[in-house]
Order: structure tokens, then C-alpha cells, then sequence
């Protein structure tokens, strides 16, 4: 079978990545400061899960939906923020907005339902949510507590797999692939639900996955050329494992954006967040957790590698 892009990737490269590390770094320090500034103000756009309301999907069968006349529907019934838009068929739309305090959910609802039904004709709705405030301040708070877990977890795995050193590499590439995802979210202004939680998890998790293949490798190279300067064994680990990783991340991106395409409202900031973290998660592994090793030391021989710097060599 032939594959051409396969077949375009070399089979060995020799490029040198830690000469690049600290430009990187640098790069790396700006976008984090900036995702602090963005979580700041403007802040995350929370979804109705994490801000408390309704969410209701409808059809109007063989008619298409008049998005004008549903906006000016609901903005006559005193409901705080409203959202409608169109998504997948003409004939079909989403329609988000908050409960007024001290209004029964369910009740107004109704009122909802009663007022579409008379503006636009007889309305199937496939999907009905509903979250309180209260509950909606908890599952942001167990959303927030479960990557925290997911990240804890990540630092005694690899510390019981490798050394602590490594441990502490990862988790800060796992940082800093958490905080520059919450960064593209504010800037795209996606809203931020429990699905969005789901993808930041599978992120965590794609991206420690690729930082323990370059770290096994690194820890093999680490036996094998015991005299070997460690930053020209930690190039020579990332270069072995470059074109897996290409391979990997491709894949997944491919499939990933056929989601993004076709996969409707309800995931598309999903998979557009999962595009951008495996390829922030391909490039932590490479500049985020592997320049740390180096500026930390292994021990080899059962002596500790002395402290290097990225500017040496």
C-alpha cells in the first residue's frame, strides 16, 4: 500500500532541537502570561452547564427556522441571556438562555415552548436541558478538582516509571499545555462546558502519552551512550521518536477536524480544542519537558549528570 506522506518523512532526521530551546521558552512564558491576562479579562465564556440555564434544541420539519423571529420571540419574555443559532439542517437551531431569578425552571420552560410554538408553528425539540446555579457552581468546581487529579496522578506515575526529575518535566509540559488550552478558549471565545473538561482530560492524557514514548527513548540512549553529552542524547531521543509522533498526531488531527466539520455545535469546540492540544502536546514534549531534564541532570554511572545549559554547545 502506498502512503505519500509517509513516504516524505525521513527516516532519520538530525535536527537540532534543544538549540532552539530557549526561544522557545521564551515563546512559551509569553503565551502563558497572556492566557493569565485573558482568564483575567475577558475571562472564560461559561456554557450553561458552569453558568446555570436552559438549552433547547428544535426542528420545524419541512420549513426552515426564521432565526429573527425566534430572537425577537424570546427577547420579549424577560430572560436574561439569550443565544440562538443555527446548526446542522436549515430546519434546525439552539437556543440557550438564562432563567430568570427566582423563576421555577421548569415553568419557564414552558413559557418558552408555548411562545416558540405560536411565533414559528408546531416545534419538535429533541433535546431539553435544564441546570440550577448551585449545581452548576459544582460541576465547576469537580470539573476544575478533576484535572488537578488527572495532573497529581500524571507526577506519581512518571516518577515511579522514571526518576523525579522526569516526574517534574511532564507535569510542567501538562501545565503548560492545560494553561495555553484555557488561553485558546478565551481567545476563540468557545464556550466552556463539562465537554470542554472532557477534551482539556484527553489532552492531559495524549500529551503525557507522548512525553513518556520520548522519555523511554531518552532513558534507553541514556544507558547505551553513557559518555555522551545529555544534550546530544536528548536531541538524538527527539529525532528517533519524531516521525511516530508526526504520524500520531496527524492521524488524530485528520480525524479530529472531519469532527469539527461535521459533528455539529455541540462538538465543535471539542474537537477544535483537541486539534490545538495535540500539537501544543507534540511541542511541549519537545520543549517544555525535555529542556527541563537538561537543566536538572540524570544521574548515569551513579553519579549525577552536572547541571547544564541550553545556550552551551
Amino acid at each position: 500500500m502506498f502512503w505519500p506522506f509517509i513516504k516524505l518523512l525521513p527516516e532519520k532526521t538530525n535536527l537540532d532541537f534543544v538549540g532552539f530551546a530557549r526561544a522557545a521558552a521564551v515563546l512559551s512564558v509569553i503565551a502563558v502570561l497572556a492566557t493569565a491576562v485573558g482568564l483575567y479579562r475577558p475571562g472564560l465564556n461559561f456554557g450553561i452547564d458552569f453558568k446555570g440555564g436552559t438549552v433547547l434544541e428544535l426542528n420545524t420539519g419541512a420549513k426552515s427556522v426564521n432565526l429573527g423571529t425566534v430572537r425577537s420571540t424570546l427577547g420579549g419574555l424577560n430572560l436574561g441571556d439569550v443565544q440562538v443559532q443555527a446548526f446542522g439542517a436549515p430546519n434546525d437551531a439552539l437556543i440557550r438562555f438564562q432563567t430568570p431569578e427566582g423563576s421555577d425552571p421548569a415553568q419557564t420552560v414552558d413559557r418558552v415552548k408555548t411562545a416558540l410554538n405560536a411565533a414559528i408553528g408546531p416545534v419538535t425539540y429533541s433535546r431539553t436541558e435544564v441546570v440550577g446555579p448551585k449545581v452548576s457552581g459544582e460541576l465547576f468546581r469537580n470539573g476544575i478538582m478533576a484535572l488537578g487529579v488527572a495532573i497529581g496522578l500524571m507526577l506519581l506515575y512518571i516518577w515511579f516509571r522514571f526518576e523525579l526529575q522526569f516526574g517534574l518535566g511532564a507535569v510542567v509540559a501538562l501545565f503548560h499545555d492545560v494553561i495555553l488550552t484555557f488561553g485558546l478558549i478565551v481567545l476563540l471565545r468557545l464556550e466552556f462546558t463539562l465537554t470542554m473538561i472532557a477534551a482539556i482530560l484527553t489532552i492531559i492524557g495524549y500529551s503525557m502519552n507522548d512525553t513518556v514514548v520520548v522519555f523511554d527513548r531518552l532513558r534507553e540512549n541514556l544507558r547505551k551512550y553513557k559518555k555522551m553529552p545529555l544534550r546530544d542524547v536528548i536531541d538524538l531521543s527527539i529525532n528517533e521518536t519524531l516521525s511516530r509522533t508526526i504520524i500520531t498526531g496527524v492521524t488524530a488531527i485528520l480525524a479530529l477536524s472531519g469532527l469539527a466539520i461535521f459533528g455539529g455545535e455541540a462538538l465543535h469546540g471539542f474537537s477544535i480544542a483537541l486539534i490545538f492540544g495535540i500539537i501544543i502536546g507534540t511541542y511541549s514534549s519537545v520543549y517544555v519537558a525535555s529542556p527541563i531534564i537538561l537543566l536538572w541532570g540524570v544521574k548515569r554511572n551513579d553519579e549525577a549528570e552536572p547541571i547544564a545549559t541550553v545556550l552551551k554547545g
